[in-house]
């Protein structure tokens, strides 16, 4: 039976044919480059219409806000026709509980979901023990909205150090990806070339930093090691949408030759 979000995606305004040709195939994954656009917006039904407004695009990611106000169930609704969804909550408790929400979230049939590297060893062990197959996890290292100085009021390393020791405590968990800014993603390629690299705080030529403080262009994050970029605002704020998805993908394009 169609679903409600089949006919609106039908009913889609027509993107232009250059974009419309290329964008599944160059967007939701360039290469060994996957783009996700993160549905950073406080309701299921807005959700459904930016999937429908992007179509056909279908790497999603879904943050804590977005996963609180739609539930699992709309979570697994996606996945079963077919969204890819990184489900982005940043798991950070004890190994017991950690590893009961990774099986949880493996039951969604989401992607990439993350938890903290900073839950230490024990956590991240299970954690990965808990994903099934088809789920890979994603340990975040330095939050990109941190710099330097607010992770030395934090007694921390600078975030280049921070990054290094918790990816290297991932990767010897088993972990198989690894949440870095763009600024560390080279660093953390060039020591654990078997980690995939999830960058956020990506922005486009012209884009606002906004909160995040450690930001890279698409074609840096590439060439840094980057196999993931995550990129919300510049998309969902642009005058046209799908027009800076696919200013973006050439970005993607341009980083990937020169890498």
């Amino acid at each position: 039976m169609e679903s409600q979000t089949d006919r609106d995606r039908k009913g889609a305004p027509a993107i232009d044919s250059q974009i419309d040709s290329q964008i599944e195939s160059e967007i939701g994954s360039q290469g060994q480059v996957t783009v996700w656009v993160a549905l950073d917006v406080p309701t299921a039904r807005e959700a459904e219409e930016w999937m429908a407004r992007l179509y056909p695009h279908h790497h999603f990611k879904v943050g804590l806000e977005l996963f609180l106000a739609a539930g699992p169930q709309a979570v697994a609704a996606w996945t079963a026709r077919g969204e890819h969804i990184f489900l982005d909550l940043k798991l950070h408790d004890i190994p017991n509980t950690v590893a009961g929400a990774v099986r949880q979230a493996g039951r969604l049939e989401v992607e990439l979901l993350t938890v903290h590297a900073a839950g230490g060893p024990a956590m991240l062990a299970a954690a990965q023990e808990a994903a099934g197959p088809g789920l890979t996890l994603a340990a975040v290292t330095v939050l990109t909205s941190l710099g330097d100085d607010v992770l030395a009021a934090m007694g921390a390393p600078a975030a280049r150090v921070w990054a290094e020791t918790l990816a290297e405590m991932a990767a010897r968990a088993g972990i198989g990806a690894a949440v870095t800014s763009g600024a560390e993603a080279g660093a953390l390629h060039r020591r654990w070339p078997m980690l995939a690299l999830v960058v956020p705080g990506v922005r486009p030529a012209g884009a606002a930093a906004g909160d995040q403080a450690r930001v890279v262009r698409p074609a840096e994050a590439v060439a840094a090691g980057a196999t993931h970029l995550v990129v919300g605002r510049p998309i969902l704020s642009a005058g046209d949408p799908p027009a800076a998805l696919a200013a973006l993908v050439a970005e993607v394009k341009g980083g990937m030759t020169h890498a």
